[in-house]
């Protein structure tokens, strides 16, 4: 048995509810995990609200969540960010690998499967105007060329990975608890709002306060960070407030970015047919590059083992082929070889730039 596959054995039937059922959805209010525990006894896992604190903060230690809270919306909160590939020839891997990273703006970059596109990195920045400065640097640098792929629109953004246990089907939903709030049309923030993003994006103190202890850091009232999470949520700021599984830890090792040349007149309806799929993670339509990329519609799915991503590629071809005759050319996935850089977005000099 390898290791992944023992930590999940290991996982308890309480651990298997808490993945299952907090993926989304949990409690905006000052104490949150007695409703949450609530939510769960009704399901049948007996559970106090201490005692589930306690098992999320103990499952986020053993890195088997990878935090708890707010999964802040970064196109939201200001800036852009957009997906770039790139050849990195195969004696110049390590040389060209080197200079992409060393790019503060590079968040993101991974090795994937594919004959010359074999690496793929996100640029995130304050000022839209810079992504074509660091692709030409990184051009400069490494002598070759760049593709840029920004999302075009997005039909899904919602990343869940359930294990076997209790609440299979991950649908608890808490978030029409919490205060009454009203979206409000502002595209920009204010100085408490900034800061407020800034301390929630590596997730919440797992405490039975949570929120409480927010506005301790930022010196706000609690009822004023209750009342604009709960805002940011309705306004898209925020995706969803839960916790957030480390997904290779439960076994999801199997990252495939399947691509689709799909006819353009049939992209929005394809769209959220394939969003529909609840394996699939991220679902985009993205721009073709002649000659070198014929792909225009993107979607991530997950696996636990090479068949069962195999499956799930399959179930995502058999919904294409409800509206286009899919051709063997028309098609690829590009399985992830190696996470070469994860810094995660930086969302701080963003909402900075985007502050009134």
């Amino acid at each position: 048995m390898s290791e992944t596959a023992a930590e999940v054995s290991d996982l308890s039937e309480l651990d298997r509810a808490v993945i299952n059922a907090f993926q989304g959805g949990f409690p905006v209010v000052e104490r949150p995990f007695g409703p949450a525990a609530a939510a769960l006894r009704e399901r049948g896992v007996d559970v106090s609200a201490d005692e589930l604190l306690d098992r999320i903060r103990e499952l986020d230690e053993a890195g088997t969540l990878s935090r708890f809270g707010a999964l802040v919306n970064a196109e939201e909160i200001g800036g852009t960010a957009t997906l770039v590939a790139m050849h990195a020839p195969e004696d110049r891997f390590d040389e060209v690998e080197e200079a992409v990273n060393a790019h503060r703006e590079v968040a993101h970059n991974y090795e994937r499967e594919h004959p010359h596109l074999n690496m793929w990195f996100v640029v995130s920045v304050a000022d839209e105007d810079r992504v074509g400065e660091v692709l030409d640097e990184i051009e400069t640098e490494t002598g070759q060329e760049t593709y840029n792929m920004p999302k075009q629109r997005e039909f899904r953004v919602e990343a869940k990975f359930l294990v076997d246990g209790p609440v299979p089907d991950g649908d608890v939903d808490l978030s029409d608890l919490g205060p009454d709030v009203v979206p409000t049309e502002s595209r920009t923030l204010t100085p408490a709002e900034r800061d407020l993003v800034v301390e929630i994006q590596g997730g919440l103190p797992i405490t039975e306060t949570p929120y409480a202890d927010v506005a301790d850091a930022i010196d706000r009232d609690v009822e004023w960070v209750v009342e604009t999470i709960k805002r940011f949520e309705r306004e898209g700021k925020v995706r969803r407030v839960g916790v957030v599984p480390n997904h290779y830890a439960l076994g999801y090792t199997e990252n495939g970015m399947t691509v689709w040349n799909v006819p353009d007149g049939v992209v929005d309806e394809v769209g959220p047919a394939v969003a529909s799929l609840p394996f699939v993670t991220h679902c985009y339509r993205r721009p073709r590059h002649e000659g070198v990329w014929p792909y225009n519609f993107f979607a991530m799915t997950h696996g636990r083992s090479e068949a069962e991503s195999e499956r799930r590629i399959e179930q995502v071809r058999e919904t294409m082929r409800e509206y286009w005759d899919v051709g063997e050319d028309d098609w690829d996935s590009l399985f992830s070889t190696g996470i070469l850089k994860k810094t995660g977005i930086r969302l701080d000099e963003r909402a900075a730039a985007n502050t009134e």
